[in-house]
C-alpha cells in the first residue's frame, strides 16, 4: 500500500500532537510507503519510506497559500499513492474529495469528537469509511463509520520507572481548556483540601490562543482556595509526558463524551488509578462535578496504582496499526 496521508502537525515535540510521530512510524511499518502532507512541520525522525510535505504553517504564509499547495502537492503526487488517510480534519477531505473521486482513490477519514457540522456530514459522506474509538463521537452515527482502539504507545508508557511515584499525588494532564473542565478539577481539590485530605496535584498542558482568560481565572481560583499543593505546570512534549505519569498515582480526565482522550489511557499504561466523567470509558468514573469528582479523588486516593494497566493493552498502537492497514487495504 501506497498511503497519501493529511495531518495537522509532524512534531515529536509538540505537546498536543507530538503523538502522531509515532503513528506514523507504526504505519511505515506496514506500508511500501507514506507521503505525508502536513499544515506545520516540525522536529520528526521517519523511517525512510516516509516523505514530509509542509503547508507552510511554520513559516506563518495565508490561508491562501495553504490552499495553493495543497492542490499544488496532488498535481504533483498523482500516480504516486494508493489511499487517502485524513488525521482528524475535515477540510481536507471537503478540498481533495473531488479530485480522489475522479481518481476512484479510497478516501478515509479519521475524526473523534462530539460536535460537528453539515459539513461534518458532508466530509463523512464522501470517505469511503470514517474512523472513530468514542461512541458519542459525532461521527459515529455514519454508517460506514468503524470503531477502533484508542492507540496507545504501550512499548514508551509501559517503560520501566526511572522515576518514583509520589503518593496521593493527583495529575491532570492536557489542553487549558473549557471541554477539558479544569476549573471543576479545581473546585473538587478544594473540597478535599477542605475535609483534611492530603495530597499534591499537577496540572499540565498547553494554552491555546483565546484561552488565555480561563487560565487565568484558573490561576485566581488556586491562590483564592489557598491551594499551595496545586501547580499549573505548563506544557510537556510526548516524551516528557511519559515521565510526568509516572510520577503520579491518580489522573484524572473530565472531557466531554465523544472526545474519548488517549491521555487516559496513557496515563493507564504509567500504571495511574484513571478517573473519568466519560460515562462510556472502562475506567472509574465521575459526574463531572467538584463533589463527585472529589468522592472519586478520595476512593482512588486510598487504593494502590496499577489497576487499569490491562484496559491500556486492549488499546496498543500496534493492534490500531494492524486494524488500520486492514481496514483500508484496496
Amino acid at each position: 500500500m501506497r498511503l497519501l496521508l493529511f495531518t495537522q502537525v509532524v512534531d515529536s515535540t509538540d505537546p498536543i500532537l507530538g503523538f502522531f510521530h509515532r503513528w506514523i512510524e507504526v504505519l511505515a511499518v506496514r506500508t511500501e510507503h507514506i507521503t505525508v502532507i502536513c499544515l506545520k512541520e516540525g522536529v520528526h525522525a521517519l523511517p525512510k519510506n516516509v516523505q514530509v510535505l509542509s503547508l507552510g504553517k511554520e513559516t506563518k504564509p495565508s490561508r491562501l497559500s495553504y490552499v495553493w499547495l495543497f492542490y499544488k502537492y496532488l498535481f504533483y503526487l498523482r500516480g504516486t499513492y494508493d489511499v487517502v488517510f485524513v488525521h482528524m480534519n475535515q477540510e481536507y477531505v471537503l478540498l481533495g474529495a473531488p479530485w480522489w473521486k475522479l481518481a476512484r482513490t479510497p478516501l478515509y477519514l479519521w475524526r473523534n469528537h462530539y460536535a460537528g457540522t453539515w459539513l461534518t456530514r458532508l466530509a463523512g459522506h464522501l470517505c469511503t469509511k470514517v474512523f472513530y474509538t468514542s461512541r458519542a463521537s459525532f461521527t459515529a452515527q455514519f454508517p460506514h463509520a468503524v470503531q477502533m482502539p484508542v492507540g496507545v504507545d504501550l512499548a514508551r508508557f509501559t517503560a520501566k520507572a526511572t522515576v518514583t511515584r509520589v503518593p496521593r499525588s493527583i495529575l491532570m494532564l492536557g489542553r487549558i481548556a473549557p471541554s477539558k473542565r479544569v476549573d471543576v478539577f479545581i473546585e473538587a481539590l478544594g473540597l478535599l483540601a477542605k475535609e483534611g485530605e492530603l495530597f499534591t496535584a499537577s496540572i499540565y498542558g498547553p494554552v491555546r490562543s483565546g484561552d488565555e482568560p480561563y487560565h487565568d481565572a484558573l490561576t485566581a481560583r488556586i491562590q483564592a482556595l489557598r491551594l499551595s499543593q496545586v501547580r499549573l505546570e505548563g506544557s510537556v512534549t510526548h516524551e516528557e509526558a511519559a515521565r510526568v505519569y509516572r510520577a503520579h498515582q491518580v489522573f484524572v480526565n473530565l472531557s466531554q463524551p465523544g472526545m474519548y482522550d488517549k491521555t487516559m489511557f496513557e496515563a493507564a499504561a504509567s500504571g495511574c488509578a484513571v478517573i473519568s466523567a466519560n460515562p462510556e470509558s472502562p475506567f472509574r468514573h465521575t459526574e463531572p462535578t467538584a463533589e463527585n469528582c472529589a468522592r472519586a479523588l478520595k476512593q482512588s486516593l486510598a487504593e494502590e496504582s496499577g489497576k487499569d494497566m490491562a484496559v491500556a493493552f486492549e488499546n496498543d498502537l500496534e493492534k490500531l496499526g494492524d486494524r488500520l492497514v486492514e481496514e483500508m487495504k484496496v
